[in-house]
């Protein structure tokens, strides 16, 4: 792919917030917008539309490891909660 330039006009705090952010995760700003971009296009894309919006927003907010064990992980908290 080729990159292209674009000129975007943002609240001038926002943009120093996420200078320090990219800075601090060691990416650039354009590459971080990128990101992004391309996640909110995926996610549109994939989202079904029997999801009510509440949950299509909450889509993707969170990300786990594919090992994750969602059931080990449950009854250990529950497990912790009870005791």
């Amino acid at each position: 792919m080729m990159d292209r330039k674009l000129t975007l006009s943002l609240d001038a705090q926002v943009i120093d917030s996420a200078k320090q952010y990219a800075q601090a995760h060691n990416i650039s700003l354009s590459r971080m917008i990128e990101s992004y971009l391309s996640a909110v296009v995926k996610h549109e894309q994939e989202v079904p539309e029997a999801y009510s919006p509440t949950v299509n927003r909450l889509l993707g907010v969170i990300t786990l490891s594919e090992d994750f064990d969602f059931e080990k992980n449950y009854t250990n908290y529950l497990r912790d909660k009870y005791k």
